[in-house]
């Protein structure tokens, strides 16, 4: 169907110099995606599936309309029955739709080669249409490992959350074609601290009866929640179904929908149980452990999805100084932001080539595999997510006005940005979970030394910069240096993947700039990058 274009003649002006709309190229013109899915053994017809639903008008307009329209509570009906719902806009349901078709929280477990690392380039390959969609998506894939605890509740959920089908229906499990499973741990009193939750399990036959209250549930209109309660033993895992086999609505209150700076498009609640009935998932006072499975997975996909926020907005800019001119020249072409924009890239491809690279782990069945896992993710998450507000920053005052402008994407990626540094563990709780893995896990300390050691020989200013590290801190860093440590670990583990799967110019771009800081404080003060080459890789000219 030939599309009959908007006029730009108009009364007062004609429309020049405003670049068209961009296409959405998010597998093809990935270059740097494709090859480290293939180094990784992902899949990629899968994936470019996913891309190619993900690239139609409808759906990106889907993505803008999720935004706009946020999700309601619904506490009653007309008749002042309970409800406890959120209603969401069809474009959400839409873009939920092409996530578990495509596999987004399933994939991982199907048995097929790189499983985990085609999760999370659909991680990343969502995140750049819209991001709070990805969240219950993101809390059904992590939940699956953590129901190994209870082989009959396993039995039971599995199937169901394994689904491609969607099903967002209020229905007791047995009935639906497809579920998905929320988390809700956080409590006023404790946040991070987990052992200071109060509310309280009492059994009740094969059941438990929990009472109390939740600061944080994600994608509160789930069918179930895995959650931590108080049992007569200690603080203990449940999964709570939100709809019962008896065909009653479980005793779950929505108090109030958060309200976001982003991740508008997602539903985040308050809850409380008024003796709600759930299912134990590992021994009692075994919480933290069992929970903590979960917790390992979701920090994968903030490891990603940064990498995805960046690209998008690297992606928007580049194509904005391709058709924009001004002083005589595109703005591509003007060293200065050319040298801005190829200095960004880097964060990017650096992002994403560590946060496949430890989805490849995922996928390793060896201790040395689950070992570098653990230290891995949590280095990724931290180092990308701190990198990720700055890159979309930039990106928003390369369009000038136009970047904070609604009509662009910027705005949104922008209020998304801070997010993924938040959840599942913020900037300091990451950073004190690596000195105790490393203390604890010697098994940790050796992967992480080996990876970075293989990048040895190659570029004399990372063997520099390693040797400087190592020398700083022979041992582990006190707790008051634990950002610094973490950052430089990060960093060298970041140029030490690209210099063993990047082309040169990025590999030594980022080693120049980011190992042997040879750059200011801020975008676009680094000297003798491969500009056009380094672009060329955000989006093929």
């Amino acid at each position: 169907m030939t599309v009959v274009p908007p006029r730009d003649l108009l009364p007062t002006h004609r429309v020049e110099n405003q670049p068209p709309p961009r296409p959405l190229a998010l597998w093809d013109g990935d270059l740097p995606l494709r090859q480290a899915v293939q180094a990784g053994h992902g899949q990629p017809a899968a994936l470019a599936r996913l891309a190619e639903a993900l690239a139609q008008p409808e759906m990106q307009e889907a993505g803008r309309a999720a935004n706009r329209h946020p999700p309601e509570l619904r506490l009653f009906d007309s008749g002042g029955r309970r409800l406890d719902e959120v209603t969401f806009h069809p474009g959400y349901h839409a873009l939920m739709r092409a996530g578990v078709t495509a596999g987004y929280a399933s994939v991982a477990w199907e048995g097929g080669a790189g499983g985990q690392v085609t999760h999370a380039a659909m991680v990343y390959l969502m995140t750049q249409v819209e991001p709070g969609v990805c969240c219950p998506m993101t809390m059904t894939y992590a939940a699956i490992p953590a129901l190994r605890a209870d082989a009959a509740i396993a039995k039971t959920w599995r199937p169901k959350l394994m689904s491609r089908h969607y099903d967002p229906g209020p229905a007791r499990l047995a009935e639906k074609a497809g579920a998905t499973l929320g988390m809700a741990m956080t409590e006023k009193q404790g946040g991070s601290e987990l052992r200071a939750n109060t509310t309280t399990a009492e059994p009740d036959g094969v059941f438990y009866r929990l009472t109390g209250h939740k600061w944080f549930c994600s994608a509160p209109m789930s069918d179930g929640f895995l959650t931590l309660a108080q049992a007569p033993d200690g603080l203990t895992c449940f999964l709570v179904p939100r709809w019962l086999d008896t065909g009653e609505r479980n005793a779950i209150h929505l108090m109030r929908l958060k309200d976001k700076l982003g991740n508008r498009a997602n539903a985040s609640a308050e809850i409380e149980y008024h003796g709600a009935r759930a299912l134990r998932l590992g021994d009692e006072g075994a919480g933290v452990r069992t929970i903590i499975e979960m917790v390992h997975h979701t920090r994968l996909d903030t490891a990603m999805a940064p990498a995805g926020l960046m690209r998008a907005a690297l992606a928007e800019a580049v194509w904005w100084c391709r058709h924009r001119g001004a002083f005589g020249r595109r703005l591509i072409d003007q060293p200065l932001m050319r040298a801005v924009l190829a200095d960004l890239a880097l964060d990017w491809e650096g992002a994403l080539a560590l946060g496949l690279r430890v989805a490849r782990a995922f996928d390793g069945t060896s201790d040395a595999d689950r070992a570098f896992a653990r230290i891995g993710v949590a280095l990724a998450k931290f180092l990308s997510n701190k990198r990720c507000p700055g890159v979309v920053g930039e990106c928003m005052e390369a369009l000038g006005g136009m970047g904070y402008v609604e009509d662009t994407p910027l705005p949104m990626l922008y209020r998304e940005a801070p997010l993924n540094a938040i959840w599942e563990g913020s900037g300091n709780v990451i950073c004190l979970d690596i000195l105790r893995t490393l203390e604890r896990e010697p098994a940790a300390r050796d992967v992480l030394d080996a990876a970075l050691d293989r990048a040895r020989g190659v570029d004399r200013r990372f063997d520099a910069g390693l040797a400087a590290h190592r020398e700083r801190w022979p041992g582990l860093p006190e707790e008051a240096e634990a950002r610094f440590f973490v950052e430089r670990a990060a960093v060298l583990l970041t140029a030490a993947t690209l210099i063993e799967t990047a082309p040169a110019e990025v590999a030594d771009g980022y080693v120049a700039s980011r190992v042997a800081r040879g750059r200011g404080d801020v975008a676009g003060t680094v000297t003798g990058l491969y500009g056009a080459e380094i672009l060329e890789r955000v989006l093929p000219g």
